[in-house]
């Protein structure tokens, strides 16, 4: 019989009961209950001019919302938040809060323990999203303006959102089946269970006005030049395609993957019984999606999984609290340490050979040193990269990103930009819907500019 025991060498499928799968992808961190929610309320002090709200990328006033929890006023709560960040559910579940404003908290001074400003903001959301009544948000009068928005992500999301807020007709176009962009493609199942991010997704478009085109790839189904033609103005909130290479030959080989693709594969999947992983998986990279890729790849029923990182921790982009998750869900970090070897028998990979490195005169060097771990997966995560080609050349790049202003202006008229693709950014799903709503601002700014009349 082919059972997983039988199966346990090489990339297999099944190698958990049913109902192991569904424990380890369940919930990661649950929901705080009402109780639990409104004595977390009560440790705010709602702070005057609070350094938490300035910390969060999109300005919520956190203690107005808070405070709002505290009184049991949920749906207030969430209009504070939605109001701010449209995605603001989505937010509480993936953001860094431990770096933003929770690390800036003023508790900080006088406790250990911040206030737990992301479970707070996941409850209001939550409390609103189950029962949502009357709409939070009324449209404006139309404006008779369109505008295209290029990529379904956080960034076009938000953008799309302000604008259809604001009385301008939007069409949104997506290159995948469904919108979300990373938030339904790029993120642990863990952390959005029940189909959140669509329901999200239903939510914002609901404010109307917003012509959803799915299957649409810039470069391929449609034209920068051609949506200029048809269009007031054009978002692009296109993210990143590319996926930088390992430095070293790459052989095709099965069990060789990017990881954003395993995640991607592992989201989309009806059945998570049917998705095959290593017994022994290599993740090379270290920020989220490493750590993504990692954990998963564990609770996928792998028996040893090492994420490999060719500088310290503190230089990984993946928050500390990200690197202890892993740590604690059996996943071993091994730091300073460049991919030097992909070793591969009979088209499968077998393992790969890695020389240690180190800082030498502010120089990442390799010391000579090598070892080997044996692996039947190795997946990539070592950054995305920009790709050019579909919006051409005509707008301008800085280290290798969309050039842009504060408000998103490119260097080509009437094109604005946001998330991932901008340059400057931290590669936050927070700081991708603040791109989108500066964006929108500006391009009402600039299409509530009357017309001059040519003699």
């Amino acid at each position: 019989m082919d059972t997983p025991t039988s199966r346990a060498c090489g990339v297999h499928a099944a190698r958990l009961n049913l109902a192991d799968y569904a424990n380890n992808f369940s919930d990661a961190h649950p929901p705080l209950t009402r109780p639990q929610a409104l004595i977390e309320a009560e440790r705010c002090y709602y702070c005057h001019d609070a350094p938490c709200a300035t910390a969060c990328p999109t300005g919520i006033d956190i203690p107005s919302f808070i405070h709002r929890i505290a009184q049991d006023n949920n749906r207030g709560a969430a209009r504070a938040i939605l109001e701010a960040n449209p995605l603001g559910g989505m937010c509480a579940r993936v953001c860094p809060t431990e770096v933003l404003c929770e690390q800036a908290c003023v508790r900080n001074t006088n406790e250990d323990k911040p206030v737990e400003i992301g479970f707070l903001q996941r409850y209001a959301t939550d409390a609103f999203f189950a029962k949502p009544g009357a709409p939070l948000f009324q449209r404006a009068a139309p404006t008779g303006r369109r505008v295209a928005v290029v990529g379904a992500g956080p960034a076009g999301l938000a953008c799309a959102h302000g604008l259809a807020l604001r009385g301008h007709d939007v069409v949104l176009f997506e290159s995948r089946p469904k919108l979300g962009g990373l938030n339904e493609y790029g993120l642990a199942s863990y952390k959005t269970t029940d189909n959140f991010a669509q329901k999200e997704v239903e939510w914002l478009l609901s404010i109307g006005g917003i012509e959803v085109r799915t299957a649409q790839r810039l470069g391929r189904d449609i034209t920068l030049d051609g949506l200029l033609g048809g269009f007031d103005a054009v978002f692009l909130g296109l993210g990143l395609q590319g996926v930088n290479a390992l430095g070293v030959a790459e052989p095709t080989a099965t069990g060789l993957r990017n990881a954003v693709d395993f995640i991607a594969e592992l989201r989309q999947s009806a059945d998570l019984s049917t998705l095959p992983v290593g017994r022994r998986v290599v993740v090379i990279g270290g920020g989220m999606t490493a750590v993504d890729a990692a954990v998963q790849s564990r609770k996928l029923g792998a028996e040893e999984v090492t994420i490999v990182y060719r500088r310290g921790a503190d230089a990984m982009s993946a928050s500390r609290v990200e690197q202890q998750w892993a740590q604690t869900h059996g996943v071993t970090i091994r730091h300073w340490a460049a991919p030097q070897e992909l070793l591969c028998e009979g088209g499968a990979v077998k393992g790969m050979r890695f020389a240690a490195s180190a800082l030498r005169d502010g120089q990442l060097v390799e010391t000579g040193e090598t070892f080997t771990l044996e692996a039947d997966m190795v997946l990539k995560a070592i950054g995305q990269t920009y790709v050019a080609e579909p919006a051409g050349k005509a707008i301008a790049l800085q280290g290798g990103r969309i050039a842009t202003d504060e408000a998103g202006r490119t260097s080509l008229a009437r094109v604005w930009a946001g998330g991932d693709c901008r340059a400057g950014g931290r590669d936050l799903t927070v700081e991708a819907v603040e791109h989108g709503k500066l964006a929108a601002l500006s391009i009402h700014e600039a299409l509530s500019v009357p017309v001059a009349l040519v003699a």
